[in-house]
This record gives structure tokens, sequence and C-alpha cells, in this order.
């Protein structure tokens, strides 16, 4: 492991996921195999999440609407967080959700559009101005 590599996850880290309660991937892959999840975490985290191709809150824009296509909820409530994080506006969060529809369906972006909301009430957010 390069330490720049290392250095590249805890910074991107740190910045999507700073003050963002409960269990992260990362906690859950540690409790089961610790060396692979340190090596999931400095590959996705180190070297896909930190690429500088596109901003952080494009990034988080994209993960937001696969997830929301994809119905993950869990992990699209630690996104929308970390979009939150890296300066993305709710209304931007909102749209990204319901671009999906054209895709993925309106009970896709319905999902969607719920663990949104809920992630906006709990950061004090709600309703959208």
């Amino acid at each position: 492991m390069s330490e720049e590599i290392a250095k590249k996850t805890a910074a991107t880290a740190a910045l999507y996921f700073n003050g963002v309660e409960g269990e992260k991937p990362y906690e859950l892959w540690k409790s089961f195999d610790r060396g692979l999840a340190r090596d999931l975490s400095l590959f996705i985290t180190g070297q896909m999440y930190a690429r500088e191709v596109l901003p952080h809150p494009t990034r988080q824009l994209v993960a937001i609407a696969t997830l929301t296509a994809l119905e993950k909820s869990e992990e699209l409530e630690l996104h929308l967080k970390a979009a939150l994080n890296v300066g993305c506006k709710p209304r931007e969060l909102a749209e990204a959700i319901f671009q999906t529809a054209v895709y993925a369906g309106v009970p896709a972006m319905n999902q969607g559009l719920k663990v949104l909301r809920a992630v906006l009430q709990q950061a004090d957010l709600w309703p959208i101005p």
C-alpha cells in the first residue's frame, strides 16, 4: 500500500463521512475481515472516490441517482449525507432523484424521495425552501 493512497483514503473518508452516524460499510467489512476491509477501503475511498475527474458533489449525485435506481435505501442514505457534506444542496439531491423516474420508474423515485426527506428532517433541512 502506498502512503499516498492511505492519505487519500483518510482524507476522502473524512470529507464524505465526517459526522455521519450509524454503521459505515468499512465497519461492517472490518467485523468480518480486517485485511479485506482495508483493501476495499483503499480502493473504493482512496482510489475511486478520490479521483479528480469529477468534482465530489457531481460524484455524489451520480451515486445518489444510481442507488435510487437500484432501490438501495441504506446506502442511499449514507451517500445523501455524504452529498450534503461535500456541498450538494437539498434541491439538487431531490432533482437527481426525480431524474431517476425516467429510467428506473416512479416507485424507485418515490422510495428515494422518502429516504431524502428523512435525511433532510434529521439534518433540520426540511422542508426544502
